[in-house]
């Protein structure tokens, strides 16, 4: 291993999340190029490096460097040129000159000790002097801090974080309370305070910890999709996971109660909900919101009648009488829910809204979960939609609660709501609670919201399940379509859709244009098969390009899950290539080409939609969970990756942000909610009973607009039609708005 000591010349590269940076370094009068976690350190500063030399295939020999330390500055040359390389405001290499020739080799204790000294020399006033004093004494506070972090796997942007809040009060929460890091600060999850906290030795029943330990297992529920955990739940969780018994964690859940940490509500059954406080404020919120929209309108049930018999003369449509209640109903609620499986004429419904509304004169908003829904939206009625974030301007901020997830902030809220008269929500049961809170904040009483979808599709994937608890709580106006329409039979997707979801076994005898079911028995002969259809058959059959044809499977692990089959299918759909460049991290590869999904949520992510020539035509941030694009550029130099995704919305990733992409030529079925695709291909083998159900089928099915075609063992199939149960989703909207209105009706 080597050991240099010598000074920052230039910094060439520095990745702001985890410190990552690439600098020009001088020792011994030799420029050496070095690589590492450097998150604080500036040009001009004096170091000890220590790390071995690598040979990198494009920049050449370079230091990797893996332990350093500030080294103060030994001579009266490496003082002036710290102090006049500009990591000092307001002090360039002239006045540094100068300083250094007032004090010598005692510089920089006079600028520690005694900074009111430097007014001594000429350019510098006494407040400047405590300025130049200051942002030198916490350049070295904060490097000691990362430094000191850093021994307990904290770094780069997070440990910046931790120190802008707490500053030098750190060294003692760390050694008192390290869980108040997780308490306070987003990023830090409970198991990073509990390694801190093993390591300072802080005991395993500590109330700090178990108190800690049961916000996590709640954040936990969360991430499960759970806005609240029932209390025997919650204890046996936490009981689990702390490894203490349940009397002190039945203590401590009472104790964070009483602290309104968290909300503890009755449920209708009698059992009890323990909530986060975000969480609840959301619920209670949401039913509260939901009430004030739900006024009546006054209308003239004739003249209704004769504009939509109009429509359907101009539209050269046929209503049935479902169709035109949902219509009459929505005109005259200002809340009002459509709901209905494929085939039964919600699009059909909703142009002959949008149509009526425009008779009348009104403004019409349209908007729908993610991209691919809302282009559906367009191209189905013929109206421009938008997501719901970009219809509610996300501004890249973020909402840090203390007892609950980070949600995104939007422009459009209850002080700047959206100016329209009719808003349209469609495919509602992706909708969690906290877009459907951001959404009824920024919606003024008097505008009409219409919410469509299908209450048979899987929950969103964010917490809650609003479309089935505002249909549960039966409070609300709402027309479900059950009739198939003509046009609808003549599709066995759809046909078969419906059977399956009410529990019929469909006949598998593939004489259908678009359902096929191929029967194999084992994994390999299944993926091959796949892979044919995917690569050959399929895109000429439905007029579609290889990357259009989506693979759709219940699981991520297993013969058949995800990380299994994109490995596979990358291989072959997209096989390395010397024109192609690459990207290796531990366990994956990124290609030029590949197909790729965004898989959190970022709400600061910028992007940008290049027009002709390359000129930026629009900008914007937030890239969402379930985004598909494709990789264009791999840039070692950069180190990024540039994917371009629907809308084409191009975004640069630094290698250091890469756990939020994952291949994508094979998609968990709950991960395509809201798509459709021209070919969908499904691969069906046995596997979690949860996972192996008619909703799950129901789901992946219902996501094919030509064709579907499932490889497999019938067996399964039919006992995934038969499977009804689901996984347990605690949601209590449904609570929260009848506790609402019973109350109002009380009163």
């Amino acid at each position: 291993m080597e050991e240099l000591t010598g000074y920052v010349e230039s910094i060439i590269f520095r990745n702001a999340d985890n410190g990552y940076t690439v600098m020009d370094f001088v020792a011994d009068h030799e420029l050496i190029t070095c690589v590492g976690l450097f998150p604080v350190i500036g040009e001009g500063e004096n170091l000890t490096v220590r790390g071995d030399y690598t040979e990198h295939p494009t920049y050449g020999r370079q230091l990797k460097v893996s332990s350093y330390d500030v080294v103060a500055p030994a001579d009266e040359l490496s003082m002036e040129r710290y102090l006049g390389s500009g990591a000092i405001k307001g002090l360039g290499p002239k006045l540094a000159a100068r300083i250094v020739k007032k004090f010598g080799a005692d510089t920089f204790n006079i600028i520690e000790d005694e900074p009111e000294r430097l007014a001594e020399v000429k350019g510098i006033s006494l407040n400047r002097a405590m300025e130049i004093s200051d942002q030198i004494v916490g350049a070295k506070d904060i490097r000691n801090a990362m430094i000191f972090m850093d021994k307990y796997g904290i770094h780069g942007n997070l440990a910046i974080k931790i120190y802008n809040r707490f500053g030098n009060e750190i060294y003692n929460i760390f050694q008192s309370n390290p869980y108040k890091l997780a308490d306070d600060i987003p990023g830090v999850g409970f198991k990073t305070a509990d390694e801190i906290a093993t390591q300072v030795g802080i005991k395993v029943d500590s109330e700090f910890r178990v108190k800690s330990g049961i916000m996590y297992v709640l954040s936990q529920g969360a991430g499960m999709g759970h806005t609240y955990l029932p209390i025997d739940t919650l204890e046996r969780m936490s009981v689990d996971m702390l490894k203490v018994d349940p009397a002190t964690v039945e203590a401590q859940i009472m104790n964070l109660s009483m602290d309104r940490r968290i909300i503890m509500k009755k449920a209708a059954d009698g059992s009890r909900q323990v909530y986060s406080k975000a969480f609840y404020r959301m619920e209670e919120s949401i039913a509260g919101m939901l009430n004030e929209l739900d006024v009546k309108y006054k209308t003239d049930e004739q003249d209704l009648d004769k504009v939509i018999r109009q429509i359907e003369l101009d539209e050269k449509i046929e209503l049935d009488e479902l169709q035109k209640q949902a219509v009459k109903m929505a005109a005259c609620h200002g809340l009002f829910i459509l709901t209905g499986g494929p085939g039964t004429g919600k699009t059909t419904t909703i142009t002959t809204m949008i149509k009526l509304f425009e008779n009348q004169g009104y403004d019409i908003f349209l908007a729908a979960p993610t991209g691919r829904a809302a282009k559906r939206m367009s191209e189905a009625t013929g109206y421009e939609a938008r997501t719901i974030h970009r219809m509610l301007e996300v501004s890249g901020k973020i909402d840090d609660d203390d007892d609950a997830a980070s949600f995104a902030r939007f422009d459009r809220n209850e002080e700047n709501p959206l100016e329209t008269d009719v808003i349209i929500i469609d495919e509602m049961s992706m909708v969690d609670v906290s877009l459907m809170y951001s959404l009824l904040k920024a919606i003024n009483v008097g505008t009409r919201l219409i919410l469509v979808g299908d209450v048979h599709q899987l929950p969103s994937v964010g917490p809650g399940n609003v479309l089935k608890d505002l249909l549960g709580s039966e409070r609300f106006c709402s027309v479900t379509l059950n009739k198939i329409f003509r046009q609808a039979q003549e599709s066995d997707i759809v046909v078969n859709a419906h059977k399956i979801h009410q529990g019929e076994h469909v006949v598998l005898d593939n004489k259908s244009k678009d359902f096929f079911f191929l029967k194999r028995n084992d994994a390999d002969t299944i993926i091959s098969v796949m892979l044919t259809l995917v690569r050959d058959k399929m895109p000429k059959y439905v007029d579609a390009g290889i990357s259009e044809i989506q693979v759709l499977t219940p699981t991520r692990k297993g013969l058949i899950g995800v990380e299994r089959l994109n490995t596979i299918l990358q291989q072959y759909l997209n096989p390395e290539s010397k024109d192609k460049k690459e990207w290796h991290g531990d366990t994956r590869i990124f290609r030029e080409g590949d197909k790729v999904m965004q898989i959190r949520n970022n709400y600061q992510m910028e992007w940008e939609i290049e027009g002709k020539y390359g000129i930026t035509v629009e900008k914007g941030v937030g890239i969402f969970n379930g985004d598909v694009g494709i990789i264009t550029d791999i840039n070692d130099w950069s180190k990024s990756i540039t994917v371009i995704f629907d809308e084409n919305k191009k975004v640069v990733y630094p290698f250091a942000g890469l756990d939020e992409l994952e291949l994508a030529y094979a998609i968990t079925i709950h991960k395509s909610q809201g798509s459709e695709y021209p070919a969908v291909v499904m691969p069906v083998m046995d596997g979690p009973r949860m996972l192996m159900n008619r909703n799950i089928l129901y789901t992946a099915i219902t996501r094919a607009k030509k064709c579907v075609t499932l490889v497999g063992d019938a067996d399964v199939f039919y006992s995934m039609v038969d499977n009804t149960s689901q996984a347990r989703r605690y949601s209590g909207l449904k609570d929260r708005i009848n506790e609402l209105l019973e109350n109002s009706f009380d009163e």
